[in-house]
């Protein structure tokens, strides 16, 4: 009986004993999910963390390598493939690509890219003839004297004084056509006689221009030996330019008295035409066709530029190949020129009210700000290169984009896409990859920062007084004879900051 009667005690010592012995289990659980205690029911759990989570690590792994293989492998089928929509991607300059760099989706654009030009120099076929002129077939210019009155005294100007309705019809193309292209009578920009003559020799030019002293010509490298004999290049300065790079670098003479500095001829030009250097700049880099008009193909670079590309490839890459008469690189950050203007004044490139002016007359005229429903890839070129053949309606573009810059500002990637436009899509041009633009120069910085008081410009009220120092006195006109429109009511499109450059 004894017996019977201890064996429940006894139980209840068990249970009370398992139930002591949970305590500790109970705690550790409770001390986080990573606890060296393990319970029965909870060993699935810790073998899937433990183990489970290494697996899936490995697997996610696998899975991202083989869809990094599938996309490469797309890409490169789609390249090929002859469906417009799929081989549109692999098209740096089509809309699809365009799409998606503006939504992210495309890959950062390289600083440098390859080219691919040609391998040997002399192996390249040169077209012969011009590619012949099917909408503007005439083109002549006006060079008549125009004075200009300052309140004071008259003067001529360079780029004359066209009216509003004369800016209008040039628009208007025709078989034949008059318009102001610079060089009017007594304006400026001479040639020594004997540069004159040396220029009319050539019909393949590389130009390069030095104004203030900025720049010191830096010397062409990589270049052929029939390029040399081919090509001439052309380096225009003016008076405080010359006599910065005679102190600087070795200038020899030739027997008739030209100037040379390694494969430069320096073309020095008298009596410069405007009060701004940057102004008198856009001279021979804009009407080239106008200073050497012998040339049949030219190619501009900006004075801070060394060529590293022989000349001959550059015509046969970015002309010859697909048949283009006019090559222009893109900017690397803007597309818009209402972007570009609100860089240019955050950098203080020119007085900000007269860049807002510029802007208002060209919104008002119907100048959008780009987008993928425009015919090109973009409205804001990187201007330090232009590569062209002169052909009629080459020269009357860069005429009417000249005429731009002698009305408005001097900021001439604020006018090619408006000119552009104002042509409706008849003039034709290849816009190439700014990657590859960085890979045909070297850029080095200039000697000195430009210094020009209008630059720093906040109100129109500086420039108050006829006879304002501030004022461009012969050029910029548009900007201060009374706009057919009102503008008060305009307010330019809302720019959203994408990159620190500007």
């Amino acid at each position: 009986m004894e017996s019977k009667l201890q064996r429940p005690h006894s139980v209840r010592l068990n249970r009370r004993g398992d139930r002591n012995n949970q305590r500790p289990f109970a705690k550790d659980d409770e001390s986080g999910l990573f606890s060296s205690m393990r319970l029965p029911q909870d060993n699935p759990i810790k073998i899937v963390w433990k183990q489970g989570f290494i697996r899936l690590v490995l697997v996610a792994g696998i899975l991202w390598m083989l869809l990094i293989l599938i996309v490469l492998l797309f890409h490169v089928w789609s390249c090929q493939s002859s469906i417009s929509f799929l081989s549109a991607i692999c098209n740096k300059e089509g809309k699809v690509f365009i799409a998606m760099d503006l939504l992210g989706l495309a890959p950062k654009p390289e600083h440098r890219c390859p080219i691919p030009v040609a391998d040997d120099p002399d192996k390249i076929v040169i077209p012969e003839g011009r590619t012949p002129d099917a909408i503007v077939k005439n083109l002549t210019y006006i060079e008549e004297e125009d004075l200009v009155n300052n309140g004071s005294q008259s003067f001529a100007v360079f780029g004359g004084n066209q009216s509003w309705l004369q800016r209008e019809e040039n628009f208007n193309l025709k078989p034949s056509m008059k318009v102001h292209c610079g060089f009017l009578k007594n304006g400026g920009a001479d040639m020594n006689p004997v540069d004159i003559e040396y220029v009319k020799r050539c019909r393949f030019l590389v130009a390069s221009g030095i104004f203030d002293g900025y720049d010191v010509p830096h010397q062409p490298s990589n270049i052929s030996t029939r390029s040399k004999k081919l090509f001439c290049f052309l380096m225009v300065v003016d008076e405080v330019s010359l006599k910065f790079i005679k102190e600087n670098v070795t200038v020899r003479k030739d027997k008739d008295k030209g100037m040379w500095v390694g494969l430069w001829r320096l073309i020095p030009l008298k009596h410069q035409p405007y009060d701004e250097p940057r102004r008198n700049g856009k001279v021979p880099k804009i009407l080239t066709h106008r200073l050497f008009p012998q040339a049949q193909y030219s190619i501009w670079i900006d004075g801070k530029m060394e060529l590293i590309v022989d000349p001959l490839l550059i015509l046969e890459r970015y002309l010859w190949r697909d048949k283009h008469t006019y090559a222009i690189a893109q900017h690397k950050h803007h597309r818009s020129i209402y972007e570009e203007a609100d860089a240019n004044k955050r950098r203080k490139r020119y007085a900000r009210p007269l860049i807002d002016l510029h802007m208002k007359i060209y919104y008002s005229e119907g100048m959008e700000p780009w987008s993928l429903k425009k015919n090109t890839i973009s409205d804001v070129p990187e201007g330090a290169i232009i590569i062209r053949e002169h052909t009629a309606l080459n020269n009357l573009f860069n005429c009417l984009w000249f005429n731009e810059v002698n009305l408005f500002t001097p900021r001439d990637q604020l006018s090619f896409g408006y000119v552009v436009y104002r042509l409706k899509g008849l003039f034709k041009f290849f816009m190439f990859r700014n990657c590859e633009y960085y890979s045909l120069f070297i850029l080095h910085p200039h000697t000195r920062e430009h210094s020009s008081k209008v630059e720093w410009v906040k109100s129109l009220s500086e420039f108050k007084g006829s006879g304002s120092s501030m004022k461009e006195s012969r050029g910029g006109f548009g900007l201060w004879t009374p706009y057919p429109k009102n503008l008060d009511s305009v307010t330019l499109p809302q720019v959203v900051r994408t990159s620190k450059a500007g």
